[in-house]
């Protein structure tokens, strides 16, 4: 207990008493007596999410299912205001600056500790060698408001100042065959997003509904939209989603979106990592298929808790653990490298240092390495940036609503983004980190990856050949289906093969447990019925099917 209030006293020195250093983060023991399970997955994420996992082959784990309930209501008893919960984590961030308070949370039976938002060693401050916040606002230029009505099309989209930056990445081709992102979610974790509900740019998505919502996780319950709210997210936004024709496109202007707040645009702190993470479960639980983080992490305002190069390991910061915990789920994140290539600190940030987050760098319109970008590799050696795409001299809409240019990370990051919406609404069979692999192996340096260009800019036309062709060679050793879904009594599986084969069928859990095996041999065109189901709860299952050629996952849904 000595130890537990030493470090409240602690968090309160370093803390402070204003408005944003309250916020505490209060990490729990265990998940016991929680009424979710991960046998009803349906009551904590939406079918959507579940899909995506089904679509990877992904099984629950025990970091989905929600904190427990009512440890939540314990702290909040406590007379700390309770922000919201961080299951992947198994923590609650509290807002409090009382020591009365915090002693009494970290007296209860099931909390842990409340040190991991403590510097790693207080006694030792780390130097601040020259480091900028990658996300620092404005790192780009705004210039004037750029032409209008400059006809540059090569089919679907007249995309004005815009097409450098869709055609560089050979998009267009991809829109042209009518791949713009519908039907896919992205969700953009950001600072604000001020007026994109009054700005004609956005007009599109309101008019088709693919403005699906918003979350604020810096301050909950606050207007993402509203006049004391960043532009920054605006403008991230704008290239992906925004439709001027004539003007500026954006890369995925079908696409639906969620408008995430994370980020507070007016200091920097440690718990913005945290908002980042509550951000990701929360994109996770509604299906997203792509996240857009146009944010890093390397020094705060508060220099204790700043990074060091050593923490750009793809395992050490909380929002980087995060990032690769939403990838875990089949999400694509997407995340700008950062803007300190010319500086002393010149490597990447957080979370862009996550081994399977997709990091962008940025090059100029006529593809050149663009000198603010941050470079890699990471601290343990991989190749980061992962690719580049306009950052410099990128066409966005500014808050005013004005089509202008503006250069920083933040904006390639969006390019890519987008693109990688359209990619996967052309071959969705596959999971994100296939996407990933594909694009890096058919972008410009695929051959020669280096700390500046990363693989180098990427082909969306190659990529998507790519995977088009792996999808029909896969179509070609997998062709198993179950029917019905959802069912009553027992789901046929039919062999829709041009070979009959010795199969071994296993019935998984949605855990992953392995709840009932059986041997068969499969004619072309014969279908069988699977009774093991017979006496099993309704509910969600896998159905795995192994043979020489390789094993398929199929969806079952008892009623």
């Amino acid at each position: 207990m000595k130890r537990i209030l030493t470090m409240i006293i602690m968090l309160l020195l370093t803390y402070g008493l204003s408005a944003q250093e309250q916020k505490h983060v209060v990490f729990l023991k265990d998940k016991n007596n929680n009424p979710y399970t991960l046998t009803n997955p349906s009551a904590f994420l939406t079918q959507r999410s579940l899909d995506r996992r089904i679509k990877s082959a992904i099984l629950l784990d025990i970091k989905d299912l929600p904190v427990t309930p009512s440890y939540v209501t314990q702290i909040a008893a406590t007379g700390a205001v309770v922000v919201y919960s961080l299951k992947w984590f198994n923590a609650v961030v509290v807002n409090t600056n009382d020591p009365a308070v915090l002693s009494a949370i970290a007296a209860l039976p099931f909390v842990d500790h409340l040190d991991q938002v403590l510097p790693k060693n207080p006694l030792q401050v780390p130097a601040n060698s020259g480091m900028m916040h990658m996300d620092e606002i404005p790192p780009y230029t705004l210039y004037k408001p750029l032409p209008v009505n400059i006809t540059k099309s090569t089919g679907s989209f007249n995309y004005g100042q815009a097409y450098n930056q869709v055609h560089m990445i050979t998009l267009d081709a991809l829109h042209n065959l009518g791949f713009s992102g519908q039907g896919m979610m992205i969700a953009v974790l950001d600072a604000g997003f001020y007026h994109v509900d009054q700005i004609s740019a956005f007009d599109s998505l309101w008019l088709n509904n693919r403005i699906l919502g918003t979350r604020d996780f810096n301050l909950p319950g606050n207007n993402v939209f509203g006049d004391n709210m960043h532009t920054h997210g605006t403008s991230v936004l704008s290239i992906m989603g925004g439709n001027l024709p004539g003007q500026m496109v954006g890369t995925a202007p079908n696409a639906s979106f969620w408008l995430i707040r994370t980020e507070a645009g007016e200091y920097e702190s440690l718990i913005e990592e945290y908002n980042w993470a509550g951000g990701a479960e929360f994109a996770d639980s509604l299906g997203v298929d792509v996240i857009n983080s146009s944010l890093g992490y390397t020094i705060f305002d508060n220099p204790v808790y700043n990074h060091t190069y050593a923490d750009m390991d793809g395992n050490t910061t909380p929002v980087t653990r995060a990032a690769d915990l939403a990838t875990s789920r089949g999400i694509m994140v997407v995340n700008s490298a950062g803007n300190d290539g010319n500086k002393s600190w010149h490597y990447i940030g957080a979370p862009a240092d996550g081994d399977s987050v997709l990091s962008i760098g940025a090059v100029d319109a006529s593809g050149t390495y663009a000198s603010f970008s941050s470079t890699g590799p990471t601290y343990d050696r991989r190749i980061k940036p992962d690719v580049t795409a306009q950052g410099q001299g990128t066409t966005v809409v500014d808050g005013g609503g004005w089509v202008v240019q503006g250069s920083g990370t933040s904006f390639s990051s969006p390019v890519v983004a987008g693109a990688m919406a359209c990619l996967w609404q052309s071959v969705q069979t596959f999971s994100a980190q296939v996407l990933r692999d594909a694009v890096r192996s058919t972008a410009s340096r695929a051959l020669s990856p280096d700390s500046l260009y990363g693989y180098g800019i990427p082909n969306m036309m190659n990529a998507m050949l790519l995977l088009s062709t792996t999808q029909t060679l896969q179509e070609a050793q997998h062709g198993y289906s179950l029917f019905p879904v959802p069912f009553a009594g027992s789901p046929w599986i039919k062999n829709d093969r041009k070979n009959p084969e010795q199969v071994k069928i296993e019935i998984l859990s949605v855990t992953g447990q392995v709840i009932g095996v059986r041997n068969i041999y499969m004619n072309t065109s014969s279908t069988m019925a699977l009774n093991d189901f017979d006496g099993m709860p309704s509910g969600l299952y896998f159905v795995r099917i192994i043979s020489n050629s390789g094993q398929q996952i199929l969806r079952a849904i008892k009623l």
